[in-house]
């Protein structure tokens, strides 16, 4: 496939260094799509950058579309950390005639990078592009786990087509299912209704409060290492700390913990993209929302090559095996440790029919807490709520 035809180049030009033995910057390093007749070389790279300028489906968010150049303007100053930088900005998806024009090119983008092991960090626009970058996994046949930092469900109740508030309605509906698990950080219980709530719990998805995630943010890990995509809404971060955004929110994520949650997702080696969403520069007061997300960009790059390459290969001899029997409980509860990271995955028993289908699922990252727990004699909830999708 030929990329190129779907971008135009970067708008912002920076200003690159030119003093001999001055430190180089990620502007300096990374292969920018600028000269319209130089579209980038993708081999070697391992990570793309891409903007959607796109918020027509947003809910009165005009301004969005600005947002994928100006959070360049901060992300190229950052200096990278210590390794070999193979990144590329592939510029601007141009947009369609319509938004479903835009999630097609989008999708069809998204796909063609995983499919040459690229993980593509997309700037948007507004959070409807999730859907786009969820019916990429469609074209590749994959059956995925979504997690979405929001500080609500983005969920509807009208079928009355697809906008940033109620995305996932789509993604949910949407026929074949590609969908095994969504995942929600940081959710603010007034602003989410019970129907919304007890919907999550039918459908067997994750949800997590805002005050229980703080409470522990080291708990996020296992559930950002599930992903295969990570949707992150910059309105799940509190208004002090991400002013640009038109429904910022005085309670939310610290700006520190945001940049944890995207090293999570960095060092995680199953997922395979992130989309960053909903900043409006028109309401940035000196553009400290632009600056936060980039050294959020930058943390999940820093994850990103810092991954230990351990997802769980049953029989390799760089795991540590555990078997927990339960009084009452038919099956046992098989736990694995990692010797390289000291990670934690549990095995939940999957039926021979489905196996095929689910071999990417039936591994599930866990804590030494978890571990604890079996111990206990108690199931783990993350256990058996798979264990009853699977069932």
């Amino acid at each position: 496939m030929d990329l190129a035809i779907y971008f135009e180049p970067v708008e912002y030009k920076f200003k690159k260094t030119i003093d001999d033995g001055a430190p180089l910057k990620l502007g300096d390093i990374i292969k920018s799509f600028i000269d319209k007749d130089k579209f980038p070389d993708i081999e070697n790279v391992r990570i793309a950058i891409l903007g959607v300028k796109e918020e027509r489906n947003g809910a009165e968010n005009e301004g969005c579309l600005d947002a994928p150049d100006v959070i360049r303007r901060f992300f190229y100053e950052l200096y990278p950390g210590n390794y070999d930088i193979k990144i590329a900005d592939l510029g601007n998806i141009i947009g369609g005639h319509t938004p479903k024009d835009t999630y097609f090119a989008l999708a069809n983008v998204v796909a063609e990078l995983i499919k040459n092991k690229i993980v593509p960090v997309i700037l948007g626009g507004t959070q409807d592009l999730t859907y786009a970058n969820y019916r990429a996994y469609e074209q590749l046949g994959q059956i995925i786990n979504i997690v979405a930092v929001d500080a609500g469900f983005d969920i509807g109740y009208k079928n009355d087509g697809i906008a940033s508030k109620n995305y996932l309605n789509s993604i949910i509906m949407h026929q074949p299912s590609y969908l095994f698990n969504y995942a929600n950080l940081g959710y603010q219980s007034y602003l989410v209704d019970n129907q919304a709530v007890e919907l999550m719990g039918n459908l067997l998805f994750d949800v997590y409060r805002l005050g229980k995630v703080r409470e522990n943010i080291e708990e996020v890990e296992p559930i950002v290492r599930n992903a295969d995509m990570l949707s992150f809404d910059i309105t799940a971060v509190r208004m002090s700390d991400a002013p640009g955004n038109k429904y910022a929110l005085p309670n939310g994520f610290y700006g520190e913990e945001a940049c944890q949650i995207a090293r999570y997702a960095g060092i995680s080696d199953k997922l395979t993209s992130i989309g960053f969403y909903e900043y409006n520069p028109t309401y940035d007061k000196n553009y400290q929302t632009a600056s936060l997300i980039s050294q959020i960009i930058w943390y999940f790059i820093d994850g990103f090559y810092n991954r230990k390459n351990d997802y769980p290969h049953l029989g390799k001899e760089d795991y540590l095996k555990y078997r927990v029997n339960l009084k009452d409980m038919k099956e046992e509860i098989i736990f694995y440790k990692s010797k390289k990271s000291d990670r934690w995955w549990m095995e939940v028993p999957c039926p021979v029919e489905v196996s095929n289908k689910y071999q990417r699922h039936y591994l599930v990252p866990c804590t030494y807490n978890d571990y604890k727990m079996a111990l206990a004699d108690d199931v783990p909830d993350r256990w058996w709520q798979v264990y009853q999708k699977l069932m």
